[in-house]
């Protein structure tokens, strides 16, 4: 019994306990619904306030938008009105304008009605005052023009004649003048020695003894010595001398170190012969390289193939029309570059295009080409510039001239070439030029005598006074000139002087 009144004691306790966590959940969770509910309210009033700031405020900006249209609105009505004015009074002053321009046509047609009643009236006064001149002078129409045309053209081409004449010696006086500037201050620059080689070389002894020693027994020395050399050796008369003979200087010049030192050394026998000249080509090839790299570093090129600067010390034993080649080809590097640099053009390239300019008449081998192609083919070869490839091509007008280099390279081997004492001319071809150029001037009518003075520089022709007047004796001076310039080869330049002269005389008695 006691447990059962303890059992329903503890139930009624728990039940009791549960009732009053019951009543405490249930007054904490109306307090909590009660602040809740108060926060939402402070919620909604606040987003209810931002609502109508917001929409306040979306209010103001559709105003203002409202507004600026309307005043835009406002001012394309003002325009369109100004508009409408504008065009309104255009139209007035163009309905103006064509109202004028149907009277000035009008006047126009009347005037033109006019006009052509006087052209026809004109026109038969003319025909008219044509038949009264034909009938006095006995001349048609046709007849008159072309006695008129004649004459015209006749006073045409005197007149062409003069002012041709005047303008060309404008022309000379400016550009001539400038010429001769560059050309005198490049020359003046370049002070260059010339001499005249010759095809044999004299070997000098101390005594006609050493002719006998270089003869040999029998003469095989002085055999041995063509043989290793290919030069002829001359033993004559000559006292105290020994001549080489032969058209290569290189090998002229290697047999005269070779006998020199033969005839130093007083050891002369066909094995001693052959033992020194190989040496002495060795040395000689040596000596061609070392001058070629010396060239090359006085006039400032650098960069040259290994076998053109070979080429270029070769040089030094040629010579053309008894011309030093490699003096010549200096003097025409140093010519070019001065040249370029006056013009504002490369004054590098041009002194390297003027150094190989001759380079075609060293070559190891003889092709049959003209040298300045040659040349072109040895620069191409060892993979020189193009302009300077073509200048060296072009120098004696085999090709054609594509860079402003390849004239100045023209221009400044004929100015080497042209020098006086620079080259040797054979008496008869320069005779025949004389007389080819007077048997030119000679070919014109009414030319009576001619004469080639200062060396063929000059040409002074004579005419008949009668048979050729003032202007056309002015004229056949730029023919003869100009046949001259086509059909001949010279050095410089060829002044051509026509003399006309009339002569009166009469005898008192």
């Amino acid at each position: 019994m006691t447990i059962i009144l303890n059992l329903l004691y503890a139930l009624f306790i728990t039940s009791l306990m549960g009732y009053v966590a019951y009543r405490i959940v249930r007054n904490k969770c109306r307090n909590m619904l009660k602040q809740a509910s108060s926060e939402a309210e402070v919620i909604k009033k606040e987003k209810i306030l931002q609502a109508k700031e917001k929409y306040q405020q979306l209010k103001t900006d559709y105003d203002r938008m409202v507004n600026e249209r309307n005043q835009k609105l406002n001012q394309a009505e003002q325009r369109m009105r100004q508009n409408e004015q504008q065009l309104s009074q255009q139209q007035k002053e163009l309905q103006k304008k064509m109202d004028e321009t149907t009277q000035l046509k009008g006047q126009l047609e009347q005037q033109t009605h006019i006009m052509e009643a006087k052209s026809e009236e004109l026109q038969t006064k003319i025909k008219e005052q044509n038949s009264r001149l034909e009938q006095i002078s006995g001349l048609s129409q046709d007849e008159a023009k072309n006695i008129l045309l004649e004459n015209m053209k006749a006073e045409a081409e005197s007149e062409a004649a003069a002012y041709i004449n005047e303008t060309i010696g404008e022309a000379k006086l400016t550009a001539t003048k400038e010429a001769k500037r560059i050309v005198v201050a490049s020359i003046q620059r370049v002070a260059t020695e010339t001499a005249i080689e010759n095809s044999v070389t004299v070997f000098n002894i101390d005594s006609d003894e050493v002719k006998g020693r270089i003869i040999g027994r029998e003469g095989r020395n002085i055999r041995a010595l063509e043989a290793a050399t290919g030069i002829e050796f001359i033993v004559d008369d000559t006292p105290e001398a020994i001549i080489l003979s032969g058209f290569d200087p290189v090998r002229r010049e290697i047999a005269r170190l070779a006998l020199h030192q033969l005839v130093t050394d007083g050891r002369i026998h066909p094995a001693r012969i052959e033992e020194v000249v190989a040496k002495v080509r060795k040395q000689i090839e040596e000596e061609i390289v070392e001058v070629g790299k010396r060239t090359a570093i006085d006039l400032g090129i650098h960069g040259l193939h290994p076998e053109l600067i070979r080429l270029i010390g070769k040089m030094k034993y040629r010579s053309s029309y008894g011309q030093n080649l490699l003096q010549h080809s200096r003097e025409t590097a140093n010519l070019a570059g001065i040249m370029a640099a006056e013009l504002g053009l490369n004054a590098k390239a041009a002194r390297r295009a003027g150094l190989l300019h001759d380079i075609g008449k060293v070559p190891d081998d003889e092709p049959e080409l003209p040298h300045a192609m040659i040349g072109q083919n040895l620069a191409e070869k060892y993979k020189e510039r193009p302009e300077i490839c073509n200048a060296v091509g072009a120098h004696h007008d085999e090709i054609e001239m594509t860079s402003m280099i390849a004239p100045i390279i023209q221009v400044c081997d004929a100015i080497s070439g042209a020098r006086p004492g620079a080259r040797r001319e054979v008496i008869e071809s320069y005779i025949k030029r004389l007389k080819d150029m007077e048997d030119i001037a000679l070919s014109y009518p009414g030319v009576v005598k001619t004469y080639a003075i200062q060396a063929g520089r000059e040409l002074r022709v004579i005419v008949g006074a009668d048979k050729l007047s003032d202007a056309e004796s002015e004229s056949l001076s730029h023919d003869i000139a100009k046949k001259i310039q086509d059909e001949m080869t010279y050095p410089g330049q060829v002044k051509i002087t026509v003399i006309r002269e009339t002569r009166s005389v009469s005898y008192a008695k």
